[in-house]
């Protein structure tokens, strides 16, 4: 027994002397090892830049977001060049104080009056997020089990299903405009001459179907996925089993393909929720679909740091329900990933 193990152990020794030799003395991991040098200098001219493109900003942003804007002083009726310290005033602005606009200006609100600029963008930004990704759900998983069927010409009819995805939304967005014209396609269709655009109901309605028709391939894409990694033999035993298509479907298909369907819906939420360009060319924010993005936008153009504060609100709304999405779906990537 001791002349077997005597030998194992000296040279599982030797080795591990080989690998700290080659490590550095630090058993061959962190950053004091040669590889771990060499990563640190490779990566550390990203790091920079990334920190100066991306961090800067940032950081610059929510400072801003607690400073005055240039512009009159209400107390004084004198001009105020800004950038002073302004705490919170910025936020209770926006949260609790901003009202509607009345005749191109603003009204100031009793302190607690909810009836903002702000959330009127938040209710339309969240309903436009809980219609559209129902609607592309159902869709694209009906799109992703037809493109997932063996037939002759399926590689056409998954590049044909993917084509509106790949078109830019601001060509998808212009393409529309000209459909919900008066005098466009679709009032050609129905031998109307209604404007779809210039009431809220039929507007925020022309918004949710443009968007549904470019954005729906992209989860359908993602269901495909999932649905590829789904072994056919367990369909089979289903099958011997008595289960039917419903049962196997629900029993089967769902259950395996929830993490693909999971990361596409918290990816379409989340492009929903910062959704601009689209609402933008159809209907400029008007008729109720003003998105929080564009009103950041418009804000931008006259309050500089009272667009910051409303950027940050905006930033952590979306991270609340980014988080609440992860969780709900229990999609932890990371865990998964290291299992």
């Amino acid at each position: 027994m001791s002349i077997v193990s005597e030998p194992i152990a000296e040279n599982a020794a030797k080795k591990r002397g080989s690998r700290r030799r080659r490590g550095g003395g630090s058993g061959g991991g962190g950053l004091h090892s040669r590889d771990g040098r060499m990563a640190l200098y490779l990566l550390g001219p990203t790091m920079v830049m990334l920190a100066l493109i991306v961090g800067y900003p940032i950081v610059n942003a929510i400072y801003k977001s607690f400073q005055t804007d240039p512009g009159l002083d209400d107390s004084t009726g004198l001009f105020n060049e800004g950038n002073e310290w302004n705490g919170v005033g910025n936020y209770t602005h926006w949260i609790l104080q901003q009202c509607n606009a009345v005749g191109g200006g603003t009204e100031t609100c009793p302190s607690g009056n909810l009836g903002s600029q702000f959330w009127d963008s938040v209710w339309v930004t969240l309903g436009f997020t809980v219609v559209t990704v129902i609607i592309e759900v159902v869709i694209g998983m009906w799109f992703a089990m037809m493109m997932h069927r063996a037939f002759r010409g399926r590689a056409l009819v998954r590049v044909a299903v993917l084509i509106p995805w790949a078109v830019p939304t601001a060509v998808i967005a212009k393409l529309w405009v000209v459909i919900f014209d008066p005098q466009g396609v679709l009032n050609n269709v129905l031998g109307t001459s209604f404007a779809w655009t210039s009431e809220s109901g039929p507007a925020r309605a022309a918004i949710v179907i443009a968007d549904v028709w470019k954005t729906t391939p992209f989860i359908a894409l993602l269901i495909l996925a999932g649905l590829q990694g789904i072994s056919s033999e367990i369909y089979e035993s289903a099958k011997v089993d008595g289960a039917n298509a419903w049962q196997r479907f629900w029993r089967i298909t769902l259950p395996l393909v929830k993490p693909a369907l999971a990361v596409a819906v918290i990816f379409r939420s989340l492009d929903v929720l910062r959704m601009y360009d689209l609402p933008w060319v159809l209907t400029q924010g008007s008729n109720g679909t003003q998105t929080i993005s564009i009103l950041v936008v418009k804000e931008l153009a006259s309050k500089l740091n009272s667009a910051a504060a409303l950027s940050t609100i905006t930033f952590v709304l979306i991270f609340a329900i980014a988080l609440v999405l992860v969780r709900l779906f229990n999609a932890n990537i990371v865990d998964r990933g290291t299992r």
